[in-house]
């Protein structure tokens, strides 16, 4: 079976075109470099741009999604793997469990949610998957300076910064993915620090 790549990006249409543009490029190098799609299974915005382009290049699509979102015009139901949950905790699950990478574009609120979760659920040694935030126009640069700031005042430790990737561009972002080596997990020593 094929390794996935799960996407996290903008459910808006309203964005400026290079935010799309770059959507478009992660999901054709996804395709590129033998890998297939998980997303939230929605038909606007940069989410829906980028598993697309990943599906009319050939990746298989898991599209996941909470019953409260469907029926009202923005889910897509054409994924190859349809998948309705209970809820946005179970659907976050889900697309955890689909997952062997994560790649947050920019994205609000729901974007950063999920991406700040992967995170900490890696800090905390629940697993190993890399993860990469693709830095389109300095998106997240602001959200950088507020975690130097979390470990500049010890409330997270300096090495939390290798639980993810800066990513310049799409290439940048997949070749991190295709050359990631899992690193060894260190929660005891996070317990000591924490106290």
């Amino acid at each position: 079976m094929k390794k996935r790549i799960c996407v996290f990006a903008s459910s808006s249409n309203k964005i400026d075109e290079v935010y799309f543009s770059e959507a478009k490029e992660i999901g054709n190098l996804i395709v590129k470099n033998g890998f297939d799609f998980v997303y939230g299974a929605g038909s606007v915005g940069t989410m829906y741009a980028s598993a697309l382009t990943a599906k009319e290049q050939g990746a298989k699509i898991y599209g996941v999604i909470p019953k409260r979102l469907t029926g009202i015009g923005v889910d897509w139901e054409d994924c190859d793997e349809y998948i309705v949950t209970d809820c946005m905790a179970s659907r976050k699950k889900k697309m955890r469990e689909l997952a062997d990478a994560f790649v947050a574009l920019p994205g609000g609120f729901g974007t950063l949610e999920e991406i700040l979760e992967v995170i900490t659920l890696k800090q905390l040694g629940y697993h190993s998957k890399p993860i990469v935030f693709l830095n389109t126009n300095d998106f997240y640069s602001n959200l950088f300076a507020q975690f130097n700031v979390f470990y500049e005042m010890n409330f997270a430790r300096k090495e939390s910064e290798n639980l993810y990737y800066i990513a310049k561009n799409p290439k940048d972002a997949i070749e991190y993915i295709v050359n990631y080596k899992t690193p060894e997990l260190q929660t005891e020593p996070f317990s000591k620090w924490a106290k």
